[in-house]
C-alpha cells in the first residue's frame, strides 16, 4: 500500500492541464467581481445595510464602508494576476484571503459555489499552476517545468467530484424523490418561457426533474472520468447547467462548473486549447514549452502540502456528516446544513414578528424589521434560526441603548418548508437575548413532527 502511495506521488502529468485550469479559473473569477460590481451589489448588500449577519466566530469580519470597493478590487487583481500566472503564488493568496473575506461579510449571500471557490483557491495556493504558459514562467526559464506531479491535477478532480457526488446524496430523500419538491414549486413559476413554459406545470416533468438532477449528480463524475464517456458527460455538463441557469437566478456558478469540468479532459486538450491561444495571441513559446519536471524548491513545505492538502480533503469528506450530531430534520433546524453541498433542495418560506419587552416596567414593542433590515435579509432571516439568534441579540443591544433595562427578545415565527402549511417554528416563551450561539443543538427550535427520508 505504501508503495503505491509513494508510486502515484512520484508520478507526473502534463502541466498544461493545471496551466489550462488556472487561466480559465481566473478569468471566470475576474468575470463574475466585474458583474457582481455592475449590477450595483457591492453597494445593496455590504455598504446600503446598517447590520450585518456574521458567521460564528467571524463576527469580527466586516464591510469597511466605501473601502469595500478596494476589497473587491484587489480580489479582481489577483483574479487577474491568477489567470496570468502572475506573481502567482501571491496573487493566489490574496485572491483567497479578500474572497473569502468578502464570503464572510455577510452571511445572507451565502452560496454553495462561493464556499467552493474559497476551497479551490486555498488549494491553488500550494499546487504549481504557474509552471508553464504564465508570465512567471517567461520571465524565470529555471521555473517553466513541461511536467508537473499527478497529485496537483488529481486533487482539484477529487473536490469537483465531491461538490457533485454529495449534491446527488443529498437529492436522495423523500421531499426530493417521491413529492418533486421543491422542483414542483419552481419549475411551475417558469410557465411563461417560451416553447417549454407549459411543460413546466405538468407534474410528471417535475419528477423527472427531480430523479435525472439526483441521478445527474450522483454519475457525471464516472462519466467525465472515463475517456471513452467523457464527451457525453461533458454535454449533459453542458446541458444540465445552462438549464439551470435559464430557470434559477444562481449567477455565475454554472458556467464555473462547466469550465471547470474540463480539467477532466486529457492533458492534449488542454494543450491544444494553450497552442491555440498562444497563437491567436502571438506569445513567446517559453509560455508553453519546456523539457523539465517539476522540482519542488524546498522539499519540506512540499511534503507539508501533500500532508496538509490529504488532512483537507479528508475534512472535505466527512464534515459534511456534521448534521447526524443533531436530532431532529435537517431541512427544519438547518443545524449542519450549510458547507455540506445541499445544493437547490427546499424552498423555505418564514414570517418573524419581533416582540421586545422592557424587563422592568414589562412595557412590550413590536419590531418593524425594515428599521433594520434589508428586504433580502428579512426574508433570510425569517426561516434560518442561526439569523434569527444574531437579529435577536442586535434588537437587544439597541433597545439597551435607547434605556430599556434589560431587554427580553421574543419572536413569533411561522415557516413553510417545501409546499406545506406554515407551522410555528421558534418557541414564542424563550428570551432569546438568553440564548448564545454555539454548536450546540438550539433547543428552542419548535419540532418539525413529520420525517422527511434520506441523507
Amino acid at each position: 500500500m505504501t508503495s503505491h502511495i509513494k508510486s502515484y506521488l512520484n508520478s507526473y502529468t502534463d502541466a498544461a492541464t493545471l496551466a489550462f485550469y488556472r487561466l480559465v479559473f481566473g478569468f471566470m473569477m475576474l468575470l463574475g467581481l466585474v458583474r457582481f460590481a455592475s449590477y450595483g451589489w457591492i453597494d445593496k448588500f455590504y455598504i446600503q445595510p446598517s447590520f450585518h449577519f456574521t458567521y460564528y466566530g467571524f463576527s469580527w469580519v466586516k464591510p469597511i464602508g466605501i473601502y469595500t470597493y478596494g476589497i473587491f478590487i484587489l480580489c479582481a487583481l489577483a483574479a487577474l494576476g491568477i489567470a496570468l500566472g502572475y506573481k502567482y503564488r501571491l496573487s493566489a493568496i490574496v485572491f483567497f484571503l479578500s474572497f473569502t473575506y468578502i464570503e464572510l461579510m455577510d452571511k445572507t449571500t451565502y452560496l454553495n459555489h462561493y464556499y467552493f471557490i474559497s476551497i479551490v483557491s486555498f488549494v491553488m495556493i500550494f499546487l504549481p499552476a504557474a509552471s508553464c504558459f504564465s508570465v512567471d514562467a517567461y520571465k524565470n526559464r529555471e521555473r517553466a517545468f513541461s511536467q508537473i506531479p499527478r497529485w496537483t491535477v488529481d486533487v482539484l478532480k477529487l473536490l469537483l467530484a465531491i461538490v457533485y457526488f454529495y449534491a446527488g446524496l443529498a437529492k436522495l430523500n423523500s421531499d426530493w424523490l417521491l413529492r418533486a419538491m421543491p422542483l414542483k414549486i419552481w419549475l411551475s413559476g417558469h410557465a411563461e418561457l417560451p416553447l417549454v413554459g407549459p411543460l413546466m406545470l405538468k407534474n410528471w416533468v417535475h419528477y423527472f426533474f427531480s430523479w435525472f438532477g439526483a441521478i445527474y449528480d450522483l454519475g457525471i463524475v464516472f462519466l467525465l472520468i472515463n475517456k471513452r464517456f467523457r464527451l457525453i458527460g461533458f454535454a449533459f455538463v453542458v446541458a444540465f447547467h445552462l438549464f439551470t441557469a435559464l430557470l434559477f437566478p444562481i449567477g455565475m456558478f454554472p458556467y464555473v462548473m462547466i469550465v471547470s469540468t474540463l480539467i477532466f479532459f486529457g492533458s492534449d486538450f488542454h494543450k491544444k486549447c494553450l497552442a491555440i491561444l498562444s497563437k491567436a495571441l502571438r506569445l513567446p513559446s517559453i509560455a508553453i514549452d519546456s523539457t523539465k519536471k517539476y522540482i519542488p524548491r524546498f522539499r519540506p513545505l512540499y511534503n507539508f502540502s501533500i500532508v496538509f492538502l490529504s488532512l483537507l480533503l479528508l475534512f472535505q469528506l466527512t464534515f459534511p456528516f456534521r448534521y447526524l450530531c443533531y436530532p431532529g430534520e435537517l431541512f427544519w433546524t438547518e443545524e449542519g446544513f450549510r458547507f455540506s453541498w445541499r445544493v437547490m433542495l427546499m424552498e423555505k418560506a418564514g414570517y418573524a414578528q419581533f416582540i421586545v419587552t422592557d424587563s422592568k416596567t414589562g412595557k412590550s414593542i413590536y419590531v418593524n424589521n425594515e428599521d433594520f433590515l434589508t428586504r433580502f435579509q428579512e426574508k433570510q432571516m425569517s426561516f434560518q434560526p442561526d439569523f434569527i439568534l444574531e437579529y435577536a441579540h442586535y434588537l437587544y443591544d439597541h433597545y439597551e441603548k435607547k434605556g430599556m433595562t434589560n431587554p427580553e427578545v421574543r419572536v413569533n415565527c411561522h415557516v413553510a418548508l417545501n409546499g406545506r402549511l406554515s407551522r410555528p417554528y421558534i418557541d414564542p416563551k424563550i428570551n432569546l437575548a438568553d440564548k448564545n450561539e454555539s454548536f450546540k443543538h438550539k433547543d428552542w427550535i419548535l419540532p418539525f413532527e413529520e420525517t422527511i427520508w434520506g441523507l
